[in-house]
């Protein structure tokens, strides 16, 4: 029983931490019907800010990430403006195309500025844990999980209570009706792509704080936050959240049955079980699906 409490614990503890690196895929893929596979690329960017950060200022993790969201969400609204959103009308092959090869350049720059060595940003108190009844809670991944939380309140209170958020929902409701309403497109797909690299690098710190990383580590970022938005539904925050729990839960409770890259294959036999009772996810909205195009 001790052996289950402390697996489901860590699974919600590590949960978070997936719900963080997803939520911003999701919100660009459920707005833009862009996959975005760069993302996992720009949470690698987040984590080696964050280390840059506290290596030459001493700066903790939980406050690197707030510099590190700035520079991303920065970079994140240029590549939309500049780049992407030159092919976003596009056939979705052509899409992924891009994404991908973004992916591979920001990776190969990573690897010639910082080698492929793992680094892991340490500090005082996140190796640390806190003691209930035997369960062992890391101080790391509890702070990852609060940010979790608080970041994806901050996020669904922005795109529904802002005039900005409003317009981000209309233009993934329905594009050409949003742009007969006066709204500025290529703006607020490159604010929705700039807010999803701003997570990205938000989670990245966090990333860098609880566990190693490296630039090899992109793919499988990217790769988890295809199956978390899935599993939630596109474009809802809270479904990124739920999803986030559910996977890090699975994944954990696996892991005490099978070990190395066997777990995966939990989060995707929950993925394809989800999918087969509700098609648009734990708490997919179908007009997602439905979105009419122009």
């Amino acid at each position: 029983m001790q052996r289950f409490l402390q697996a489901t614990a860590y699974g919600l503890l590590q949960g978070g931490l997936f719900a963080i690196v997803a939520v911003g895929f999701s919100l660009v893929w459920g707005v833009t019907n862009i996959v975005n596979l760069a993302h996992g690329a720009l949470v690698i960017i987040g984590a080696y800010v964050a280390w840059q950060l506290h290596s030459a200022l001493g700066l903790d993790p939980t406050l690197g990430m707030l510099p590190a969201a700035a520079i991303l969400f920065a970079s994140g609204y240029v590549i939309q403006r500049g780049l992407v959103n030159r092919v976003v009308n596009a056939p979705i092959w052509m899409t992924l195309l891009v994404t991908f090869g973004l992916e591979l350049l920001l990776v190969n720059l990573l690897l010639v500025g910082y080698t492929g060595n793992y680094r892991r940003i340490r500090t005082g108190w996140a190796s640390r844990a806190l003691d209930i009844g035997g369960v062992r809670l890391p101080y790391g991944r509890l702070a990852g999980f609060g940010f979790a939380i608080l970041l994806t309140v901050l996020l669904v209170l922005f795109i529904t209570r802002t005039r900005t958020g409003l317009a981000i929902r209309a233009a993934g409701m329905d594009r050409g009706m949003a742009r007969s309403m006066g709204v500025n497109i290529r703006h607020v797909y490159a604010v929705t792509f700039g807010i999803a690299a701003a997570l990205a690098g938000a989670a990245g710190s966090i990333v860098g704080m609880t566990s190693t990383f490296s630039p090899a580590d992109a793919g499988h970022f990217t790769l988890q936050s295809f199956v978390i938005a899935v599993l939630g539904g596109l474009g809802n925050m809270w479904g990124a959240l739920a999803g986030g729990l559910l996977v890090g839960v699975v994944e954990s409770l696996g892991a005490q049955y099978v070990s190395g890259t066997l777990i995966n294959a939990f989060a995707f036999g929950l993925l394809v079980l989800v999918l087969a009772i509700r098609p648009s996810g734990l708490l997919g909205r179908p007009f997602y699906e439905a979105r009419v195009e122009t």
